[in-house]
C-alpha cells in the first residue's frame, strides 16, 4: 500500500500549507512561533527526500496492526486477566508474608511473665536527680535558632 500513494505531492502540499500557517503565526505570535512552526512544516518533504517516510509508515501500521490485534482479540484479553490474576496473588501473598514475619518478630522480642527470660523479677533504675540543663552560649550569627533552641528546651529535647 505504500507505493501507492503519490507521496512528493503529498509531503510538499503539507509542507506549503504548514510554511503558510508559520507565515500567519508569524504576523500574529511573533517570530518564534513563526520559526517553530516552519521548522515542524519541513518535517514531511525532509522525511521524503531522505527515505524516513517508508520506515514511518512501516513503524505505524505496525503499531496500529498491534493495537487492533490487542483489542480485538479474546485470546489476548484472556492473557491479560491471568497477568493481571498472577500480580494480585503476587502482592497479596507478599503482604501476608511481611504479616508473619513481624508477629514471629514480636514473640521473640516480648519479655517473660517474670520480668527477665530467667524469671527473675526486673529492677527499673530510678531517675532520682533531675538532668542539669546545659545552654551552650550562641554567637550572634545564630540569633536566628535561638527560638528554636528554647522551644526545644522547653519540650526536654536538647
Amino acid at each position: 500500500m505504500f507505493n501507492q500513494i503519490a507521496w512528493l505531492p503529498l509531503c510538499a502540499g503539507v509542507t506549503a500549507v504548514g510554511l503558510v500557517l508559520s507565515f500567519l503565526a508569524f504576523r500574529r505570535r511573533g517570530a518564534a512561533a513563526g520559526m517553530r512552526l516552519a521548522a515542524w512544516s519541513l518535517l514531511p518533504v525532509a522525511a521524503y527526500l531522505t527515505g524516513a517516510l517508508s520506515a514511518l509508515w512501516t513503524i505505524g501500521a505496525t503499531a496500529v496492526g498491534f493495537v487492533t490485534g490487542l483489542v480485538l482479540n479474546p485470546m489476548v484479553w484472556a492473557g491479560v486477566a491471568v497477568a493481571g490474576l498472577a500480580a494480585v496473588l503476587f502482592v497479596v501473598s507478599g503482604f501476608m508474608r511481611g504479616r508473619r514475619l513481624s508477629v514471629g518478630r514480636k514473640k521473640k522480642a516480648a519479655p517473660e511473665p517474670g520480668g527477665q527470660p530467667d524469671g527473675k523479677p526486673s529492677v527499673q533504675p530510678v531517675a532520682n536527680k533531675p538532668q542539669p540543663s546545659v545552654t551552650p552560649k550562641t554567637p550572634k550569627s545564630d540569633d536566628d535558632f535561638s527560638d528554636i533552641e528554647a522551644l526545644l528546651k522547653r519540650r526536654g529535647i536538647s
